[in-house]
């Protein structure tokens, strides 16, 4: 028998909206969605009377004091009241649930040092899947916005985009490993040496059954239409994908957390429990959380996928708000072998700093969606590499042959630094990779021959000496992984030969690709070590392309050079 019955026929259209010089409230959520017997949302809402006696904690509240506007008086207790509605004059919008200001948060880091080898030879680094930072970097530029330095994570942005690396020949080893190296189109001295990896393909028949807690933010501050229903939209797409095995709960969060969808595999029924989410109330995430998990234990599928899809904008300001408490209540979840995967939506108030830290935390994946196609792209297109995990805790560590290169670089992944000895440790946490993900890392190496960043040292104890290396390699690279249930990890060795070296060209194809993007990257970061590379030299070197994301990765380089004196202050 079904745990959830279709909704009830939707209530009549909303009136049309008012003149421009008039704002209409029709009512604030008291308290979060409740769940009926039959599993549909339930809402109450409060009089007007009601919202006169709270503290102006948001601009619904706040407006029912101005004189001229009307607030519309609901009773009953199965009503679901809605938001601010209407525009002022001059078009100017009305934002409910708080200022227009700006309150976005970043965890940015700054650039990685350049490093010399004869010091530190070694460089160890946890691998980043997630793509979140592209999308939000392509919505500020899409909005015509200055792109935050601290909001470019260069990582993200190459590995948004896929390349052309082998398939692993078995599932034996979870990777294949591809190295290659070119001339750096900004600096003469130097070269780029990248690392690709890419994992085993699983397609839908071969993706084990899957529970999953659809865990969704409908607090006020979700009422935008890049918001909630964006959410809905994605959330659908994702039901659609959904094979008969596969289990799907719903929990959303206010003012309080509720089940709205017991676990059901009818995607009818998912997709009509989406259909009724609305959006009203503060924001009680780590309650949210919470109940996710209990469900996600309750409902735990044994050698199957268990994740929790958290779709929010991050604004936590009610109950468990911050990053460390959340992080450790998700660090003590992820052992019970329930990933967290996390979708961030909107702008404003986004809260990309959490949505980054909790998913890596709980051993899962970020996301941002400010697009239906995105929505497609991760929930549809990639879903298997999404939900999937063929391997957890990967590090790379590679170590730099002092007779074939003097200094290097790594391109990004600043906030995914690891020490040397974490390498060995597997008690050290560090990205995990879905099925068909793919991991790209380059480095701009400065040859034992060339001229390098850094001057040379007075005392020749301390100078760089062109040997003690094998001469037949350039670096050699490590890869330590867990299998998704092994404790212990597992260790993948390969030598990146030194002819790459003096055989490098000028990047082509892939090379070329990987290479505007790395260099678009540090662009908008203000990296000063691109000499002054352009937006336009960056957009020659891109390869055009039939496929619609490389692309439109042309178009944004385009974009930001049109934008350059409001893109970024360090032009």
């Amino acid at each position: 028998m079904p745990l959830y019955a279709p909704p009830p026929m939707p209530a009549p259209p909303p009136p049309p909206p008012p003149p421009p010089s008039e704002v209409v409230v029709t009512g604030v959520r008291q308290q979060a969605p409740q769940t009926s017997p039959n599993g549909v949302v339930v809402v109450d809402s409060i009089t007007a009377q009601d919202v006169g006696a709270l503290p102006d904690r948001n601009v619904t509240e706040a407006l029912q004091r101005v004189p001229g506007v009307s607030v519309n008086h609901f009773s009953g207790g199965n009503a679901k009241a809605a938001t601010p509605t209407g525009l002022v004059a001059g078009n100017g919008g009305i934002a409910p649930y708080g200022a227009t200001d700006n309150t976005e948060r970043y965890e940015g880091k700054d650039v990685a040092s350049i490093q010399a080898v004869a010091s530190q030879p070694v460089s160890t680094f946890s691998v980043d899947v997630d793509t979140g930072g592209y999308a939000n970097v392509r919505r500020f530029l899409n909005e015509g916005q200055a792109v935050p330095p601290e909001a470019v994570r260069t990582e993200e942005m190459i590995n948004y985009f896929r390349y052309d690396y082998p398939r692993p020949s078995s599932r034996d080893v979870p990777f294949s490993i591809t190295t290659d190296v070119a001339l750096t189109p900004w600096n003469p001295e130097t070269r780029l040496m990248r690392i690709g990896l890419r994992g085993y393909d699983v397609d839908a028949s071969g993706r084990p059954p899957a529970n999953l807690v659809f865990l969704v933010d409908v607090s006020g501050s979700m009422d935008e239409p890049d918001k909630l229903p964006l959410v809905k939209k994605a959330l659908t797409l994702l039901a659609d994908r959904l094979t008969p095995r596969d289990r799907v709960s719903i929990v959303v969060y206010a003012g309080a957390a509720g089940v709205v969808l017991e676990p059901t595999s009818n995607k009818d029924y998912v997709k009509a429990a989406i259909s009724c989410l609305d959006a009203g109330g503060s924001t009680a995430g780590g309650e949210g959380i919470q109940l996710a998990y209990a469900i996600a234990r309750a409902n735990f599928q044994k050698d199957g996928i268990n994740r929790i899809i958290l779709a929010t904008d991050g604004d936590f300001n009610v109950g468990v708000s911050d990053n460390k408490t959340l992080q450790e209540m998700v660090k003590k979840e992820r052992e019970s072998g329930i990933t967290l995967t996390t979708l961030g939506f909107g702008e404003g108030n986004y809260n990309e700093a959490m949505m980054e830290r909790i998913a890596d935390v709980g051993n899962g994946n970020y996301a941002y969606i400010d697009t239906a196609q995105e929505a497609k792209k991760v929930l549809d297109d990639e879903l298997s590499a999404t939900l999937f995990t063929i391997a957890k805790d990967v590090k790379i560590q590679v170590e730099f042959n002092p007779a074939q290169v003097k200094e290097y670089r790594l391109i990004g992944y600043e906030n995914r630094a690891l020490a040397e000895e974490d390498f060995n440790n597997d008690a050290v946490d560090a990205g995990d990779i879905g099925a068909g993900h793919q991991v790209t890392a380059l480095y701009e190496i400065v040859p034992a021959n060339a001229h390098g960043w850094l001057s040379e040292r007075r005392y020749e104890g301390n100078r760089a000496e062109a040997s003690g290396g094998t001469g037949s390699e350039l670096a050699f690279v490590k890869l330590r992984y867990k299998a998704p249930e092994g404790g212990a990890s597992k260790l993948i060795e390969r030598p990146v030969p030194a002819s790459l070296i003096a055989s490098a060209a000028a990047p082509r194809g892939d090379m070329a690709f990987v290479t505007s993007v790395a260099a678009f990257g540090q662009r908008l970061r203000g990296d000063k070590y691109l000499n002054g590379f352009s937006y336009s030299q960056i957009s020659r070197l891109a390869p055009q392309s039939a496929d619609y994301w490389r692309s439109e990765f042309g178009a944004l380089v385009r974009l930001a050079d049109a934008q350059s004196p409001r893109v970024s202050a360090r032009e």
